[in-house]
């Protein structure tokens, strides 16, 4: 849970940085296919562009990243670096190139498809009812959102959507073989 809060708290800290700099940190985000922004992979999740843009992504953040940081905080940096990373680098890709991309919505759809898929890839029912139960609440708003919208990246959602799918699919290989079954003699 401190992992969980410290995350937050950076954006939020951020947030109250880029509001009193007259909101100059939002240049700071991801630009497409350019080598000397490469760097806005890593900032782009910490900065929004209102306290409202943060906190619509700190509330559906904090719910489901409390609900993998059951796992451990390790589990939650993780499953996080790989997003913001992955997820980063697909909106680096695809995104568009004359614009920056702000925000930690990426995460949040990484952390809905992990939820949704950790279940299917690690083949436990209680992992299974979580991503049904996410499924069922966030299904429509994660459809909604890749359909193109002015301001809105759907580059960064989808992104970090996969990125969520990929790192359920690879943690779960490491956590069969944590849990190996005895052979039967």
């Amino acid at each position: 849970m401190i992992a969980l809060g410290a995350i937050v708290l950076t954006m939020w800290l951020v947030e109250v940085a880029n509001a009193a700099d007259g909101y100059r940190l939002d240049r700071d985000g991801i630009y497409a296919r350019n080598l000397a922004r490469f760097w806005g992979i890593l900032s782009s999740p910490f900065i929004h562009a209102s306290f409202q843009h943060l906190i619509d992504n700190t509330i559906p953040l904090v719910l489901l990243g409390l609900v993998i940081a059951l796992q451990g905080a390790t589990r939650l940096l993780v499953v996080t670096g790989f997003i913001a990373v992955v997820g980063g680098l697909g909106t680096w890709l695809i995104g568009p190139g004359d614009e920056s991309t702000i925000g930690a919505s990426g995460i949040v759809f990484g952390y809905a498809t992990y939820l949704m898929a950790r279940g299917f890839f690690d083949r436990r029912l209680r992992e299974l009812a979580v991503g049904m139960l996410v499924a069922v609440v966030w299904g429509a708003v994660l459809i909604s959102s890749l359909v193109p919208h002015a301001g809105i990246s759907w580059q960064a959602h989808l992104c970090g959507g996969l990125a969520g799918v990929i790192v359920a699919w690879r943690l779960a290989g490491s956590d069969r073989r944590g849990r190996a079954r005895p052979a039967l003699a």
